[in-house]
């Protein structure tokens, strides 16, 4: 037998017999079973991830995609090798996707570096499948490519269009108010989700397969293709071909996801009136390669950079109007006097030369131009004060004026649990005008940082006609939600953040346009309340085994983006935006 020289295709990684030459006869005579030639084992292997799942629409033409894919690389001169991994959907995981994000990336990582490859292709969709993907390709460090699902196309109810997930919460919450009974909730369910694919609207899926395109993980275009369009499969098709010239390249995720793409990555996130969420795994992202998320730069940022997108939930249109309208590269276009152009992309072009080469734009309503956004403020400022330490966010965008300066009383729900139970009570004291505070939501008191932070509006004012309250907690809310709500509250409670002190009956103070959170309760009063706070959360039954203590052992704060420590490159060694 031929004696390895190289540590490429089926040579690489190789079991350890303490043989090497067993090694590769050993594995060359498993692989065989699967029919494979000794001249299609000679060449460069491409991994494709499997994300499909039967509890996972957002992903249900995966399949599809994957001949696509392999096609792609068959045509290039490669061995596709299709492989699972774990396929995270928002509504079936509990407690929340947000909590098997990290062991996503983790098996994810793992896989790509414990099998023969010389690139992969990561298919993703769902909201937490593509920042797991794409931390586990800086960490892994191997040529990748991203390749999304697509979003599903909007439906009809009646003579209204309707589009999960923005519609979902929009028509449940004109169901808890008495407008919707429950035959014609039932028949809404049938008409949100009309195909497979990720949500139809700005939520956090799409935000991400934006912003993935725009650090240059994915291939021009590929963000906003509709999951069951001919050109999604062609896209997919093209990644294929890619990935063998990239692998033949080395070009790996370091020479891609710098601080410079980082920061057009974040850019976008504002431009496009993204999901909150976003912030959150970019940053994640962004400290697997040692690299820091300055916040502050990050809100300063938002003052110059317009939303330029109408499109639900900041405004009206779906993810099917956005690519009708030329999509992201429309989008970068727009932007181009404040992004980095000399980034490099998986195309093996610069985010300059990528945006040259993009069809002309059109006339059309959805994009807007630099100089007429659709709302002259960022989508996203980070707010700070004496009740967030370390920061919070409001996504402006979704929020109503009125909230945008703000004092009102504190009505302080202890849990998800708590407010869960007290919410719809017809002898809670609440009225329009309070602040509706939850604590215990965050990384670690949930744990997981659930998309909870949309606190319902409690159905005995919903049944009056109110439609927003000013809400703040230290969860998190879904990219499709709007309202006025302050989310990420960081230190969170459980860990000891001032949250754990506010009491009903106070006075909290939000202030946008001077980035600020008050707590309005002496110095004094506070430290009182400090010695006199509530035990820890009680532990759990699980918290003491496997994934979840791991989780609870050493999830950082939403600031840090909520990844494990010891997977996090520290010292820091670069800061963006800057």
């Amino acid at each position: 037998m031929k004696k390895p020289t190289n540590k490429k295709g089926m040579r690489k990684g190789l079991t350890s017999y303490g043989d090497p030459d067993f090694s590769l006869f050993l594995r060359t005579s498993f692989i065989k079973a699967m029919g494979y030639s000794d001249s299609a084992l000679d060449l460069p292997v491409i991994g494709i991830t499997n994300t499909y799942s039967g509890y996972n629409a957002c992903h249900g033409n995966v399949p599809q995609l994957m001949e696509a894919i392999k096609r792609g690389v068959m045509l290039a001169g490669g061995l596709p090798v299709e492989f699972p991994t774990i396929s995270l959907h928002e509504s079936f995981a509990h407690p929340t996707s947000m909590f098997l994000r990290n062991l996503m990336a983790m098996e994810t990582e793992e896989m790509i570096k414990a099998q023969p490859m010389d690139g992969v292709i990561l298919i993703g969709g769902c909201d937490k499948t593509v920042p797991a993907q794409m931390m586990a390709a800086a960490s892994a460090g191997i040529p990748a490519i991203s390749v999304v699902t697509g979003p599903m196309l909007s439906g009809t109810h009646g003579a209204e269009r309707v589009g999960a997930c923005t519609d979902c919460r929009r028509l449940w919450g004109k169901h808890r108010a008495g407008e919707i009974d429950s035959d014609e909730i039932k028949e809404i369910s049938g008409k949100l989700a009309p195909s497979v694919g990720f949500c139809g609207v700005m939520g956090t899926a799409s935000t991400m397969a934006c912003m993935t395109e725009a650090l240059g993980m994915m291939l021009p275009g590929g963000a906003t293709i509709p999951a069951v369009a001919a050109d999604r499969m062609r896209h997919a098709e093209a990644a294929g071909r890619r990935a063998v010239e990239m692998a033949k390249e080395k070009l790996t995720p370091d020479k891609i996801i710098t601080p410079k793409s980082i920061a057009n990555s974040l850019r976008i996130l504002m431009a496009i009136g993204g999901s909150t969420n976003g912030i959150v795994h970019m940053t994640a992202i962004a400290g697997r390669l040692g690299i820091e998320v300055d916040m502050d730069a990050f809100d300063k940022m938002g003052r110059e950079t317009p939303v330029l997108v109408d499109i639900k939930p900041s405004g009206a249109n779906y993810m099917d109007d956005f690519h009708k309208a030329g999509g992201l590269r429309v989008v970068l276009r727009e932007l181009k006097h404040l992004l980095n152009l000399d980034c490099m992309t998986v195309s093996g072009r610069t985010l300059g030369e990528e945006i040259e080469a993009a069809p002309k734009p059109w006339p059309q309503e959805i994009i807007r131009p630099f100089d007429k956004p659709f709302n002259p403020n960022g989508g996203i400022c980070v707010l700070h004060g004496n009740l967030a330490p370390r920061g919070a966010i409001f996504k402006q965008s979704a929020a109503g004026t009125k909230f945008q300066k703000y004092t009102g009383r504190a009505i302080v729900f202890d849990s998800i649990e708590d407010m869960t139970n007290q919410i719809d009570d017809p002898a809670l004291d609440v009225g329009p005008d309070d602040i509706l505070v939850m604590r215990n939501a965050g990384p670690v008191g949930a744990p997981g940082m659930p998309e909870a932070g949309y606190i319902p509006i409690p159905r005995k004012l919903a049944e009056k006609g109110v439609k927003d309250m000013l809400r703040m907690s230290d969860a998190r809310m879904s990219g499709t939600a709007f309202g006025s709500i302050v989310l990420h509250i960081c230190p969170e409670s459980a860990v000891g953040g001032p949250l754990a002190l506010v009491r009903t009956g106070d006075q909290i103070r939000l202030d946008v346009d001077a980035r600020t959170l008050e707590l309005l309760v002496s110095d004094k009063e506070l430290d009182k309340r400090r010695t006199q706070a509530a035990a820890p959360r009680p532990e759990n039954k699980d918290d003491s085994r496997g994934y979840r203590k791991l989780f609870l052992e050493h999830v950082q704060q939403a600031d840090e983006g909520c990844d494990f420590d010891f997977l996090t490159r520290r010292p820091f060694t670069a800061k963006t935006p800057s």
